[in-house]
């Protein structure tokens, strides 16, 4: 554990180091680890996106990949979401996840005030009876609404639910699950490639029991972090950044670390 807490030290140090030596261009702006941002993508730029989380007190980890393409201006945004998760229960495994099909519409965009509601198709890709997967085809909606306060500080905030009809349990027991998820976030940008990150995100979801019932649980947690950019004259702009999630509330006494690292450049 101390050689963990250092070396999560020495990695915020080479952070820093070589966020104060990039060349400041193209500022941070959609690059959110918790919370999502309401900034499409622009016209003729792709964005890959991949995060890790692992949570010390579960023992589990989650990876995604997230590809944005712009559909094909900024107005509309297509992308793709594949989730790895590694679980200890039902059985000790790490497989995909459920499949999220994505579209944005960028409804708002004026001034210090930007809004891009997401429709999501949720695909059964996930193994339900091992508990990774709902096992049925699900729906979800997230409104994120983000709004800059000065040249250094915006904030983003998230409200959105998932349904999912006839979900299943590892036993096969159906029911129609819905869900709940909220958050919020405060970024300060240092200069155009560095910021200071603090996010705030909470759920609440249905599970379905063996006897057909529902029983609902909650996460709550606190992320501090940060991220910088490295900037390319071809117009590749790589960010990579890391958080250190702790839980609060229903989430009390969980703790982990985030790595996020994300490539956007022009297609052409």
């Amino acid at each position: 554990m101390r050689f963990g807490t250092w070396g999560m030290v020495a990695v915020a140090g080479v952070l820093f180091s070589a966020a104060a030596r990039a060349e400041e261009t193209k500022r941070i702006q959609d690059n959110s680890f918790l919370i999502e941002e309401a900034y499409n993508q622009e016209p003729g730029v792709i964005q890959h996106i991949q995060t890790y989380q692992y949570l010390g007190k579960s023992k589990t980890w989650a990876y995604s990949f997230t590809e944005e393409w712009p559909a094909p201006g900024q107005a509309h945004q297509v992308s793709i979401t594949v989730p790895i998760n590694h679980l200890d229960e039902p059985v000790r495994a790490s497989r995909i996840g459920d499949v999220a099909l994505n579209y944005r519409y960028q409804l708002l965009f004026k001034g210090p005030v930007a809004m891009a509601p997401r429709l999501s198709l949720l695909l059964p890709t996930g193994d339900y009876k091992d508990g990774f997967g709902s096992g049925s085809t699900g729906v979800q909606v997230n409104i994120p609404l983000s709004v800059e306060l000065s040249d250094r500080w915006v904030t983003h905030w998230n409200a959105g639910a998932t349904l999912v009809p006839s979900a299943r349990e590892p036993g096969g027991a159906k029911a129609d699950t819905l869900s709940f998820n909220h958050g919020a976030s405060a970024i300060f940008s240092v200069n155009n490639n560095f910021s200071l990150m603090f996010e705030a995100a909470w759920s609440s979801f249905e599970s379905v029991e063996p006897d057909g019932s529902k029983s609902r649980g909650e996460t709550a947690f606190l992320s501090p972090g940060m991220r910088f950019a490295v900037n390319f004259e071809s117009g590749l702009q790589i960010v990579p950044g890391i958080a250190f999630p702790v839980g609060v509330g229903p989430s009390k006494g969980e703790s982990g670390v985030l790595a996020y690292l994300s490539f956007e450049h022009p297609f052409f």
